[in-house]
This record gives structure tokens, sequence and C-alpha cells, in this order.
């Protein structure tokens, strides 16, 4: 394997920069922040990385310590990729960066892809409290684990147990809650967000 590129600066920020500072490398933990995941699954949620430089990356990110490969037992039988102590501690990274780049979700482009889990790291960052929450947009569901000490930020799909809340919204509703346009229980007051669930989350934002 080439020697690892290096800013050869003795900076925490430069060291830093060495590790994640490639295109695709933050987005690809921003990936894998939902827990393990296929190599097709990481390149389908990637749209416009090629597939050698998704390899290339990801052998980067392994040699770094941010990642691991394992394969699934029986009937998975295929590798997945997931995060290490290391690169999960890239969480607080990815949510100042989101925080700083709110401003930029304008109006959107017509290239722009979406998926709906990239909604999950501005969520977390605006829900108070510890729980499990459900999200179900029209492109797609997630759930977030609010306050987690360790584990994912979020995951794919639905929640893995009835969660403490569920959210419900359109894309739009959810991009201006994401902008900072609509405070998310003034959505829910409004009718614009749906909110289903026993757990102090869910009062909360029924509450406002």
């Amino acid at each position: 394997m080439p020697p690892r590129r290096s800013y050869d600066q003795y900076c925490s920020a430069g060291r830093a920069l060495d590790a994640v500072g490639d295109r695709w490398t933050l987005l690809i933990v921003r990936e894998l922040l939902a827990g393990p995941r296929r190599y097709t699954d990481l390149h389908a949620d990637l749209p416009g990385v090629s597939t050698d430089v998704l390899a290339s990356r990801l052998r980067d990110m392994e040699r770094d310590g941010l990642t691991t490969r394992r394969r699934l037992p029986p009937p998975g039988a295929a590798h997945v990729y997931e995060l290490t102590p290391h690169g999960r501690a890239l969480l607080p990274v990815l949510l100042a960066l989101g925080t700083w780049g709110q401003g930029e979700l304008a109006e959107r482009r017509p290239t722009d892809a979406v998926r709906a889990h990239w909604f999950a790291l501005p969520l977390l960052r605006l829900l108070d409290g510890e729980g499990l929450v459900e999200v179900r947009l029209e492109e797609g569901d997630f759930h977030l684990h609010v306050g987690a000490a360790d584990g994912p930020a979020y995951g794919h799909g639905p929640a893995p147990r009835d969660p403490d809340a569920r959210l419900e919204m359109d894309a739009g509703t959810c991009l201006a809650v994401v902008r900072g346009e609509l405070d998310l229980a003034e959505a829910v007051r409004a009718g614009k967000a749906g909110v289903s669930g026993d757990g102090a989350i869910a009062a909360s934002l029924r509450e406002g």
C-alpha cells in the first residue's frame, strides 16, 4: 500500500486532515455512522463516487484505524465495513460541519442527490433528551439514537424496537427545520409534522 499523503505539519488540525481530508472520506464516515455497511450499499448511497475511489478511500481508512472490515456469518456471508471507536469519534466533527454548512442548503439543484438518512445528523443536533426516535419521510425511514453515549448516531430503516418517539413529515418541512427556518416543535403544533410515542422526547415535542 502506498504511503499516506501528508501535509507534513506538526499541527493537530494538519494531522487530522492527513487522515480525513481527502474527498469522500468524511461522507463515508457519515454513512458508516448508521452501522455496518456493505460495499455495494456504500456505493449506492454515495452517488458520484467511482468504484476505484471508494475502494481506495476504504483501504486508507482501514489503514488509518478509522474502519474495520469483517465477514457476516451465514446466511449473510458478505463483507461489511464499520467504524472503529476512533472513527465514531468523528461524529462531533460532522455535526459541527453540518451546522457550519446549514446556510448552504438553499434551493435544491437539479443535480443534487438526496437520501432520507442525510437528514439524520441535523435532526440529531435539534432533538433534546435521550431515546430512540423513528423518522418517516417520503424518501424513506431512519432512526436516531438521541443522547446515546456510544453506538451509531442513526440507523437505516425503521427503529429496531418500539421507539420513544415517531416523527412523520414531508421533505419540505424537514428541510425547513434543518435550515433553521422552522422550529420542530412549531412544526408539530402547526400540524406539519406528526408525533406519536410515549417517551419524554415525544412529550416535549407535543408540548413545545
